[in-house]
């Protein structure tokens, strides 16, 4: 999780919190507003906490987004470990810092944003056509979105073969056919 900073023709400065699943390199979140305070960021982890659930840990800058109580408090409500990188070192969080890059050469630095709604519609449109359109080297040229997919049918054939090879435990965690039935959902 990171944000990044840019202007409107107006003079005017936005900001935007990207926020990037290390492992599938998925863009999950931008967020754009002139402001966006420590409640917001929130507003924006609940979102995804209903969508995708929470992982253990999220690396973070020493941003006063990332410091402030209201955050800290929240995150250890929802047993999310905040894992900060050493102040001035931003390579210790390289793959935000990556895409962060890329969303400034490829986005921000080829738009003339005149608007506040315009700026979200251009960002949005970018940031998919990054999840589901763009190949990336690290995931086997596959796009975020197709690696996620792929991902999770692995996982869910990996679940369902445990599940096979050991009987007893399939019974005390749910029937064979509940797990056929989540394993044909998935596929």
């Amino acid at each position: 999780m990171d944000f990044v900073s840019d202007s409107l023709a107006d003079g005017r400065t936005f900001r935007a919190l990207a926020i990037v699943d290390h492992y599938t390199r998925q863009c999950l979140a931008l967020e754009v507003d002139l402001s966006l305070p420590g409640t917001r960021t929130l507003r924006v982890l609940e979102q995804l906490a209903e969508e995708r659930g929470l992982p253990e840990a999220v690396r973070v800058d020493n941003g006063p987004e990332f410091l402030c109580e209201t955050v800290r408090r929240w995150c250890e409500h929802k047993h999310l470990h905040l894992d900060y990188i050493q102040p001035g070192r931003p390579m210790q969080n390289g793959h935000i810092e990556s895409f962060n890059g890329k969303l400034r050469d490829e986005c921000l630095n080829t738009h003339w944003f005149t608007s506040l709604r315009q700026t979200r519609s251009t960002i949005e449109y970018w940031r998919r056509d990054y999840n589901q359109v763009r190949p990336h080297s690290a995931l086997g040229y596959a796009t975020p979105n197709e690696f996620a997919q792929t991902s999770s049918v692995c996982f869910a054939v990996e679940s369902f073969i445990t599940r096979l090879q050991n009987p007893i435990k399939a019974t005390l965690t749910g029937s064979l056919s509940e797990t056929l039935t989540e394993f044909r959902s998935r596929v």
